[in-house]
């Protein structure tokens, strides 16, 4: 089954979807951790009480060489959770996933704009693997096209590595990259509830609502 993470530092709203959504875990990212005011520590604190049993982990380093990424893995791996560490898919990412890899630590390759960025990260070991769909279609790219390719590579390779599919603006794109059976997806607040909303159901269920006062009162069903 596709693994379902949040990309949020948002604690509420991820309590809210862990309520009708069967959530992995959260991804996050430098930025996303800024926005919230709050650091990873305090983050991931809250999140493991809200989300419960095991939930999966995804914090990236802030680090700018393969050594001193390496030791932030290393720390961030001692942490009391299930945790992947995100490295972008640079050339000295690269080098820190070959590194992190020898000493058995969990990493997503982040950043990836292109299928041989991804593919290379998956050779340097990378656990999961996370293309920018929206970003790349807003640079005059076609994410989508980018994830298929991915795919294939990591196929005709035999590769473990997992795409984790990220960066979306709207359910389309989200349901482009799960045709193509990708293995995980992280989905931004907007587009999670857009899953499951559309125009037709509020009035649909309305209906419903009516006719059966209508008939039954305030009788519930098994009660009629």
């Amino acid at each position: 089954m596709i693994e379902l993470y949040l990309d949020t530092a948002d604690v509420e709203q991820t309590k809210r979807f862990n309520q009708c959504l069967p959530l992995k875990g959260i991804t996050t990212n430098p930025t996303i951790l800024a926005q919230s005011g709050k650091g990873l520590n305090e983050t991931l604190a809250n999140m493991q009480s809200v989300l419960g049993e095991t939930p999966r982990f995804h914090a990236q380093v802030v680090s700018t060489t393969a050594e001193a990424m390496l030791e932030e893995a290393r720390q961030l791996n001692e942490l009391p959770y299930d945790m992947v560490v995100k490295v972008p898919a640079t050339e000295t990412g690269l080098a820190a996933i070959k590194l992190m890899k020898k000493e058995g630590i969990q990493v997503l390759a982040t950043a990836i704009y292109s299928a041989q960025q991804g593919f290379m990260a998956a050779l340097c070991g990378a656990d999961y693997l996370a293309p920018y769909v929206n970003r790349i279609d807003a640079i005059n790219g076609n994410g989508v096209e980018v994830v298929a390719d991915l795919q294939l590579l990591l196929d005709q390779n035999q590769l473990p590595a997992k795409i984790l599919a990220a960066s979306f603006k709207n359910t389309q794109q989200a349901m482009e990259v799960m045709k193509l059976g990708i293995e995980a997806i992280t989905l931004p607040v907007d587009v999670a509830a857009s899953m499951f909303a559309h125009p037709s159901v509020k009035p649909a269920v309305e209906q419903f609502d009516a006719d059966w006062k209508a008939a039954f009162g305030n009788k519930l069903s098994f009660e009629s």
